[in-house]
């Protein structure tokens, strides 16, 4: 090392750091987060209570909405809304092929069973034309997935919805801070929206969740049956209506309040990363980025690309220790879901679809490592 100069030998450091394992997802948890959870530990803000009255109110005034309800997961979101929507036995609910398993789950909990549509031919979200194909007079709702932060045409599927008098529950999990082409936040023009916090999300308590709503007897019914259908956990004054336990607690919220301070810079730092990926990654048939409309507002935790060789490609990556993440399975592999008919537009992303390393504290350098290795496997 002796005839490196200190510029160099900068450079020699920095690509050992490169070497090291990146990761498929990151984010930090660490400028306040620990001494909040010991504060809220200390003070014996265990349970659900001041914390989380407070973390609901900052999510509705950055959300616009007049009600937030937190509870214990996104998937717990879903599972509360579809319940107090009335779906039950008997009802079809219609949702995407393309999606995480809880949406679906949340239906077949209740009893009623999810129909699935496929997804437009070059998005990943619910397609229109499709819905009209799968309505019948069992559908009592449908839940359009705002996937990794694209908007799922919500309007028209609202529309949809007020033609065939169904409830419209939207999936924004992956969608805090996205906004449609109007410039309103995804997850708050239907009926409930719903978002989660898990450690892959912009935002994160490592568990959680919340609804958000305009509509003060629904939201007054979340609230009853998130603690088994009382206001008041203490002093039951009488059994209102069937609930179980969906409460979220202090603990959480004081994490999350601190992860909330964060939002904007974190969705900064996620609009730099994909424009950074679009400009320096060489995309073909063979590797491409799947679509996000940074200009109209859309933005999502994910970066992904569809890939043919998705199998040798994973593999190649993580010799040089690059952790990729294939794309879940579409539900029509899951064989208790019964589907018929599905065009499979959605099937591509099943099979091709890959998470490139992202989060909000992904480095350039990191980019650049990831993309140049890409390009390399391309050549």
């Amino acid at each position: 090392m002796f005839g490196h100069s200190h510029k160099q030998f900068k450079i020699v450091l920095l690509q050992f750091e490169i070497m090291k394992k990146i990761p498929w997802w990151q984010t930090e948890f660490s400028t306040g987060e620990a001494s909040s959870a010991a504060q809220a530990i200390s003070e014996g803000r265990l349970s659900q209570g001041l914390l989380v009255a407070e973390f609901e109110e900052r999510l509705a005034r950055y959300l616009g909405v007049k009600h937030v309800v937190a509870t214990t997961s996104g998937s717990d979101a879903l599972l509360l809304s579809l319940w107090a929507a009335g779906v039950g036995p008997g009802d079809e609910v219609l949702i995407p092929n393309r999606t995480w398993i809880a949406t679906a789950h949340a239906v077949l909990i209740l009893g009623a069973t999810p129909v699935l549509v496929d997804t437009e031919s070059d998005r990943p979200i619910i397609s229109i034309s499709d819905l009209e194909r799968k309505v019948s007079d069992r559908t009592r709702a449908v839940i359009p997935v705002h996937m990794n932060g694209r908007d799922s045409q919500i309007d028209e599927v609202i529309k949809f919805g007020d033609q065939y008098d169904l409830k419209v529950i939207e999936d924004a999990a992956q969608a805090l801070g996205s906004r449609d082409p109007s410039g309103v936040l995804l997850g708050t023009k239907s009926l409930a929206g719903c978002f989660s916090l898990s450690v892959a999300k912009v935002i994160s308590s490592g568990q959680g969740g919340f609804i958000a709503s305009n509509h003060d007897e629904f939201a007054n019914q979340l609230r009853l049956m998130r603690t088994h259908g009382v206001e008041n956990v203490v002093e039951p004054v009488n059994w209102s209506r069937p609930g179980f336990n969906f409460r979220f607690t202090d603990v959480l919220a004081s994490i999350a309040l601190e992860q909330f301070k964060k939002l904007d810079q974190r969705l900064a730092r996620l609009r730099q990363i994909y424009k950074k990926y679009s400009s320096e990654l060489i995309q073909s048939d063979r590797c491409k980025l799947i679509p996000m409309d940074l200009e109209q507002g859309e933005i999502g935790p994910y970066v992904e690309v569809l890939c043919r060789d998705r199998e040798k490609l994973t593999k190649y990556l993580s010799g040089f220790e690059i952790e990729t993440r294939k794309f879940y399975p579409n539900l029509d592999s899951a064989r208790y879901l019964f589907s018929e008919n599905i065009s499979w537009n959605s099937r591509v992303y099943g099979y091709e679809g890959l998470y490139l390393p992202s989060g909000p504290s992904l480095t350039d350098e990191s980019i650049e490592y990831v993309v140049n290795k890409i390009n390399r496997f391309y050549e």
